[in-house]
């Protein structure tokens, strides 16, 4: 019964969240596409058969089908769900012209590309601005409480009472930032300011490696300087709507900047691409932070919804970015590129796209065996 519920509870948040996710990124595509005039013939939550839709007065199909790994619009004048160019499009009248996403502007095509990814940025915004309304937020000052035993701080010296205020060059305006920038660190060398009786130190040390269990349970090695804040050292912020909106926005952009961050160390071989998770990772984070309950389900689905955005923007085409990238070369070149090279773009976006599928489930999985094992 224990293995069931762990088993349904990942699947089932994770269900939840991408339909979410998926509808509010098809929608975006699909609003401001009719505010352009282009006839939406399908919005589709899953690919492949469909199991129940119907259609509405401007005649879209609107429909739920079978594999929930995604989902997609289907423009007039699309051959594919990745809106790749029909070879009818020689062919259409005048009339079809009109609402045909291909015969529209390079304004207005790249303003319905990129509404998909916009509205998952904004939606995130949106959930995290709703949370700091409701709750405020929680700020542990940059204060040293405690200083670990054998770790790193020690042997370099640090105090409880000092107060960090830059770490490798970087501000330090909460305790938060510390753990934020460790994230992202590739060496073991540190230098913090830190101040202590009115007097600005420099201290330049290495960080010590420990094992910590993550989120998931799984064993994750980590750098560490071996600190904790002050519980006393701490104060919750309250923001109005537009206060919230602003502090939200900070929250998308520094999670962007670490995600670009990390992949690129994954390209250049700073970091193990094994930290690379797919659909499975997701269901397991999902179904984690639904035990802890609601706000820890909806910062989750913040940050997939982040991600999702991300993960469109890429220059790959299929992918919103390889289009966004086809109307920049077409922008350039003052003309269309050839039905036929974007077929091939598609088809090579779709071999990338399927062979990163298959990395991200490896590593899902290997990951599960791991843990069991």
């Amino acid at each position: 019964m224990d293995f069931l519920f762990s088993t349904i509870q990942p699947a089932l948040a994770f269900l939840i969240i991408l339909t979410v996710l998926v509808f509010v990124h098809e929608w975006g595509h699909y609003i401001v596409a009719r505010l352009c005039g282009v006839k939406v013939e399908v919005f589709s939550i899953g690919f492949g058969p469909e199991i129940t839709g119907f259609y509405d007065r401007h005649g879209t199909r609107w429909k739920v089908s079978w594999i929930p790994l995604g989902g997609y619009v289907k423009f007039f004048g699309d051959a594919t769900e990745s809106s790749a160019p029909s070879q009818e499009l020689l062919a259409m009248n005048e009339e079809e012209k009109k609402v045909s996403f291909h015969h529209k502007n390079l304004l207005q095509k790249s303003a319905i590309v990129f509404a998909g990814p916009a509205i998952n940025f904004i939606f995130a915004i949106l959930i995290f601005s709703g949370m700091l309304i409701s709750y405020g937020k929680l700020v542990y000052e940059p204060v040293v409480g405690e200083v670990i035993a054998e770790g790193a701080a020690e042997k370099a010296g640090i105090m409880p009472g000092d107060r960090i205020i830059e770490i490798d060059g970087s501000p330090v305006t909460a305790f938060r930032d510390i753990s934020k920038h460790l994230a992202l660190k590739v060496d073991d060398k540190v230098s913090l300011i830190v101040t202590r009786n009115g007097q600005n130190l420099t201290l330049n040390f290495p960080l010590k490696t420990v094992e910590i269990k993550n989120f998931l349970g799984e064993d994750k090695k980590i750098y560490q300087i071996g600190i904790r804040n002050n519980p006393e050292e701490r104060k919750i912020l309250h923001f109005g709507v537009f206060g919230a909106i602003w502090e939200a926005s900070g929250e998308i952009k520094d999670l962007t900047y670490a995600n670009l961050m990390g992949l690129g160390q994954i390209i250049m071989g700073d970091r193990s691409a094994k930290e690379l998770g797919g659909p499975i990772a997701i269901a397991r984070v999902a179904g984690k932070a639904a035990e802890f309950g609601l706000i820890e389900f909806l910062n989750i689905m913040a940050m997939v919804s982040m991600g999702l955005g991300l993960i469109n923007l890429f220059p790959i085409p299929m992918l919103d970015g390889g289009h966004l990238l086809y109307y920049a070369i077409e922008a350039v070149r003052r003309k269309k590129m050839s039905l036929k090279a974007q077929e091939i773009g598609f088809k090579i976006g779709a071999a990338v796209v399927l062979s990163l599928m298959v990395f991200v489930f490896y590593n899902d999985i290997s990951a599960i065996i791991n843990l069991v094992g």
